[in-house]
């Protein structure tokens, strides 16, 4: 079973230890659960969802049974139209559907700085998006971290888990990622187990 995992430098292991990232975490994660399963590394850093779509024909290749795409951080950083990233991903699923695949969107949540209707604009995208293609949701990457955040106060957490640069988690927030994002993992991996071919 091969599962491959299309995103950016979140998924890619931008500024970590080659087995401090999120696929090797993800694949130590799934092979101590005993689920048969090799997560690739389909991330680039500095991808947004139109460098992912772009990409996409040669990431599945026919030993691809089932898809991670975790794209849509870049497009944040960029102020890309919610709408642009809707119809990349939209398209993304659409293709992933036609190869029968099945797929689990990981999404990321729009901070306030662009105003509050991008903001429900774009949180809207992953949910709304899953539903419409069946794909299973995690409706934010980094949900764990700002759950930390918030728990245990700001500064002290985001130091704990995040890399100085404040938007990628260092090894131990992608462990808490890992075990957040592990059992729709593991669904993912069942789905692809059921479809037929």
């Amino acid at each position: 079973m091969t599962v491959a995992a299309l995103g950016d430098s979140l998924t890619q292991g931008y500024g970590l230890a080659q087995g401090d990232g999120f696929v090797p975490q993800l694949q130590r994660w799934l092979d101590a659960q005993e689920i048969g399963a090799e997560v690739l590394n389909a991330g680039v850093s500095g991808d947004t969802t139109a460098g992912g779509l772009s990409r996409l024909g040669w990431t599945l290749t026919d030993d691809v049974d089932a898809l991670i795409v975790a794209l849509g951080g870049n497009d944040l950083l960029r102020g890309i139209p919610p709408e642009t990233a809707r119809a990349n991903l939209d398209a993304i699923l659409t293709q992933a559907r036609a190869s029968g695949l099945p797929v689990l969107l990981i999404g990321v949540t729009a901070p306030g700085n662009f105003g509050p209707d991008y903001k429900d604009a774009f949180d809207a995208i992953y949910p709304e998006l899953a539903a419409k293609h069946g794909a299973l949701l995690v409706p934010s990457f980094l949900a764990p971290i700002e759950a930390a955040r918030d728990a245990g106060g700001k500064d002290g957490a985001l130091r704990a888990l995040m890399q100085p640069d404040g938007i990628h988690p260092n090894a131990r927030g992608v462990a808490l990622v890992v075990d957040a994002v592990g059992p729709k993992v593991a669904e993912l991996v069942a789905r692809a187990d059921q479809t037929p071919g």
